[in-house]
């Protein structure tokens, strides 16, 4: 790993344990257990620093905090409580109905507005930002919600959707959206499919997790490849099996 990239990602994530443990008591459980989601959020952002690829967000899926915390319940609830508090936003992600991006307010909130900058768009971001991400954790919002709740004309909403933070849903809905997120989203899913083949290719479609890790990864694999097992692992496109060799990972015949 590059040694600059590396002493990025400590400073970023001594930063922000410093952050959390401030706002968590540790006496208090359910600050605890909100601690802990967000230290696993965390570690996914460091996998993607770890790579060395320049990234205007960098997202983090639910479902790979899943393949760290069997109850699913738990981290739903610990993520939700973080969102209520402001810390996370949470985003559906268009390549699958299941697949919902976290990414950290501040973060995206400040690379938004540095995007907009010099932009005639820029004041009505700035209303967004302010007025709707700050008191609504909703993924979408109706014509209605964004005429009357938040007073937002139809001018205005066409901005939003030209800056990128609203995405057309259907007919009269938009998403609450990740600007210039394609680069992301492409790199993420030929990443899935490259790790899936590599699964596959392999004898009776299994191997140790361990090996994996330790693969020479194709061009198409553009995060770390523990960022990629976490995701198949989590979105239960592979079996985990423990055994007394390691993890082994099964590929999932659909």
């Amino acid at each position: 790993m590059n040694r600059k990239r590396g002493l990025i990602s400590d400073a970023f994530i001594s930063k922000r344990k410093k952050a959390v443990t401030e706002r968590f008591g540790l006496s208090d459980v359910e600050g605890t257990y909100m601690k802990q989601i967000y230290q696993l959020v965390l570690r996914f952002v460091r996998l993607i620093y770890h790579v060395g690829v320049s990234y205007d967000t960098q997202i983090v899926l639910k479902h790979q905090l899943y393949s760290l915390v069997s109850d699913k319940t738990m981290v739903d609830k610990g993520v939700n409580k973080l969102r209520e508090q402001g810390d996370l936003l949470m985003f559906q992600l268009g390549f699958d109905s299941e697949a919902f991006g976290l990414v950290f307010a501040s973060d995206y909130k400040a690379k938004v507005l540095a995007a907009q900058d010099g932009c005639d768009t820029q004041e009505t971001v700035q209303k967004f930002l302010d007025k709707v991400l700050t008191s609504c954790t909703d993924l979408s919002f109706s014509k209605d919600q964004m005429l009357h709740n938040f007073l937002f004309s139809d001018a205005e909403i066409t901005q939003l959707v030209k800056s990128g933070v609203l995405t057309v849903r259907d007919a009269g809905s938009w998403w609450l959206s990740i600007p210039n997120s394609g680069k992301f989203t492409k790199y993420f899913i030929q990443g899935r499919k490259a790790v899936l083949n590599m699964i596959k290719k392999s004898k009776y479609n299994e191997v140790l997790k361990v090996d994996l890790e330790d693969r020479k990864t194709p061009s198409q694999v553009k995060f770390h490849m523990k960022y990629h097992i976490h995701d198949i692992v989590g979105a239960e496109l592979v079996e985990s099996i423990p055994t007394t060799s390691g993890t082994l990972l099964r590929y999932v015949d659909d």
